[in-house]
C-alpha cells in the first residue's frame, strides 16, 4: 500500500502555528505512519526550534518526486517577507501564513499529496497583506466552489451551511434550494471516505425550530421541504430539530453529524466540548484538509506553552480520511 503523503502549512509565524507543529513531531504522540511534509521557511521553523527547545529531525525536500518511505520532510517556499510580528498580526505574518499554504495547495491540486493540513492564520494579517480572501476555506472555496466546511471531534461531527459571513448575510442562504444542494454535496462528500456518518440532523433557525410557524416560517417553508425533498433522493436526513437540543441528539453518536445553519449556530457547542482537540475539515474537494479549531493565539505565542493536541487530531484525520 502506498503511504499517504500529508502536506502541513507552518501557518502564522507570529502565532502559534510553528510551536504546535514541532511538538506534534517531537513529543511521544503516536502519528500514523505517513509522509509528512512541513511547508514554510527554514528561518521561522528553527527560531520556533530554539525558543522551546525542540529540535524534530526532518529532512529537506525539494523538486516535486516524492519520498517513496515515510518520515518527516520540510518544503522551504523561500525567504520570508519582511515585516514578520511575533504575538500579533501583521502583513508580513499574512504573506508568509498564505505563501506557505498555497504551496501545499498546489501540491495537493497536482496530486503530489493527498491531504492538507493547516496551521492557523490570522485573518486579520491577511486583510493587512492585501489578500482577497478572508481565510483558508474561502480561498478553497475560490478554487473549488462546492467546499464544505466541518467539524469533528470524538463526540460530535458539524457542517455548516454558512460559515464566516456577517448572520444577516448568512440568514440569506437558508433557502430549500441552497439547502438541498448542500445536502448533497455533503453526502456525496462523506460517501468518499470512512467517516461512519450515516444521518443529518438538521438544526431549525428559530427558537423551538418555529414552534409551527408561532416563532418563525423558516421551518416550513424552506428547512423542511430541503429536509423532505432530500430523503426523497435517498438521502439521511431529519429535522429540522430545535438549535438549542439538536447536539444532545448527536452527542456521542459518530452516525449522527449536525447540519448547522450559520457559523456560531455549530461552534458554541462544538468548542465547548472540543476545544483542545476538535478538527476542521474541508470536504468536497479532490483531496481533504484539515485543521486544528483553534486559532493563532498570539497572547501565549513563543511561550511554549500551547497545547498540540488539536492539531495532532487534524493530522490523524488527514491521515485517515485520504
Amino acid at each position: 500500500m502506498t503511504l499517504p503523503a500529508i502536506g502541513i502549512s507552518l501557518g502564522d509565524p507570529g502565532g502559534v502555528g510553528p510551536e504546535i507543529i514541532l511538538k506534534a513531531f517531537s513529543e511521544p504522540v503516536s502519528l500514523p505512519e505517513a509522509r509528512y511534509i512541513i511547508f514554510g521557511a527554514r528561518p521561522i521553523l528553527e527560531e520556533a526550534a530554539q525558543a522551546i527547545g525542540l529540535r524534530p529531525d526532518f529532512v529537506a525536500w525539494e523538486g516535486r518526486e516524492l519520498p517513496s518511505g515515510p518520515g518527516l520532510f520540510f518544503r522551504d517556499v523561500g525567504r520570508p517577507p519582511a515585516g514578520l510580528a511575533m504575538g500579533k498580526a501583521s502583513a508580513g505574518n499574512g504573506e508568509a501564513s498564505f505563501l506557505f499554504f498555497r504551496a501545499a495547495v498546489e501540491m495537493a491540486r497536482a496530486g503530489l499529496i493527498q491531504a492538507v493540513v493547516t496551521a492557523p492564520i490570522s485573518k486579520t494579517s491577511w486583510r493587512l497583506a492585501g489578500l482577497g480572501w478572508r481565510g483558508h476555506t474561502e480561498y478553497l472555496e475560490s478554487l473549488f466552489p462546492g467546499a464544505i466546511m466541518t467539524f469533528w471531534s470524538g463526540e460530535l461531527r458539524v457542517a455548516l451551511l454558512s460559515h464566516h459571513l456577517p448572520l444577516r448575510e448568512a440568514l440569506e442562504r437558508v433557502k430549500k434550494g441552497t439547502l438541498l444542494d448542500f445536502f448533497r454535496r455533503l453526502d456525496h462528500s462523506l460517501g468518499r471516505t470512512k467517516s461512519g456518518v450515516r444521518e443529518f440532523l438538521v438544526a431549525g433557525l428559530n427558537p423551538h425550530a418555529g414552534e409551527g410557524g408561532i416563532l418563525g416560517t423558516e421551518e416550513d417553508d424552506e428547512i423542511g421541504p430541503a429536509v423532505e425533498d432530500a430523503r426523497k433522493e435517498g438521502i439521511s436526513a431529519s429535522g429540522p430539530f430545535p438549535p438549542d437540543t439538536v447536539f444532545l441528539k448527536a452527542f456521542g453518536r459518530p452516525d449522527k453529524m449536525i447540519i448547522a445553519l450559520y457559523h456560531d449556530q455549530g461552534l458554541i457547542g462544538f468548542k465547548l466540548e472540543a476545544f483542545e482537540t476538535g478538527v476542521n475539515a474541508t470536504l468536497g474537494m479532490p483531496f481533504i484538509r484539515t485543521s486544528p479549531d483553534h486559532g493563532t493565539a498570539y497572547d501565549i505565542a513563543g511561550r511554549g506553552t500551547a497545547d498540540p493536541r488539536s492539531l495532532v487530531a487534524a493530522i490523524r484525520m488527514a491521515v485517515e480520511l485520504s
